[in-house]
């Protein structure tokens, strides 16, 4: 098979905030990126999957296609959340070196329309993300980063934490059957806050697009709680009635 040479648009690219719970972590899928340093030494930071846009493309085709070619994942959900143009925002010899090795151009400014993905973690192919260099990270625990990547994933936080307020996007991170324990940790743990267990049932119960299932948890210390699971169906067709979440 041979390998599609693409003409880029040097000064336009995409940036893509992968979000992924997995147990009570909220992390951010980063990208290892090689490069000489100022002194021409080998060096290696992270950075967010991302990718100069093609001359013939979309933009929201061009994230698609990044976040295709990191997980081997299609149809994930992807909103773009800001644009980030600065024309300061590339300034390190290091980088506008790394560009010029890398794209064979001497781009002096990029424009990076941001998007932010959801993915439950257990379902991406995490051998296929290796081989790419990519690693999981707890977005408490993120390094220094490449660019400004690390202004755009606070950016991306902030912009799922309002989301997570008004659209029942939190579903995307987790498995098709969970239990309410599960789903109030994941808000805990995206909108950095603690939750009263009994106020967050009453809430999250109310809506329509929740249904329980005749399953319950097993082999757990505790009283097995009941497995749910998000119709959205449902939610499409009472979306007027939803009026987001309080927390």
């Amino acid at each position: 098979m041979q390998n599609v040479v693409r003409t880029i648009n040097p000064h336009i690219s995409v940036d893509c905030v992968i979000f992924g719970f997995s147990t009570s972590q909220l992390k951010v899928l980063l990208i290892q990126r090689d490069y000489s340093n100022e002194n021409g030494a080998p060096a290696q930071d992270l950075k967010l999957p991302g990718d100069f846009i093609t001359t013939r493309e979309d933009l929201d085709l061009a994230a698609a296609r990044t976040l295709n070619e990191l997980t081997g994942l299609q149809n994930i959900f992807l909103k773009p959340f800001a644009l980030f143009g600065n024309p300061d925002r590339i300034y390190k010899e290091e980088d506008l070196n790394w560009f010029k090795e890398t794209t064979g151009n001497n781009i002096q400014r990029v424009v990076t329309s941001a998007y932010f993905a959801l993915i439950n973690i257990s379902e991406s192919d995490l051998d296929y993300a290796l081989k790419n260099k990519a690693s999981w990270i707890d977005v408490n625990q993120v390094p220094q980063l490449a660019f400004d990547h690390q202004d755009i994933i606070k950016t991306g936080l902030r912009h799922l934490q309002d989301a997570l307020r008004n659209e029942p996007i939190g579903f995307e991170l987790l498995p098709e059957k969970f239990t309410i324990r599960k789903l109030q940790t994941l808000y805990e743990v995206i909108l950095n806050c603690k939750l009263d267990n009994r106020n967050f049932r009453k809430k999250i119960l109310k809506t329509k697009y929740l249904v329980q299932l005749d399953e319950k948890q097993a082999g757990v210390a505790h009283k097995p709680a009941y497995y749910y699971r998000f119709d959205k169906s449902k939610y499409d067709k009472h979306r007027k009635d939803s009026l987001g979440f309080n927390f």
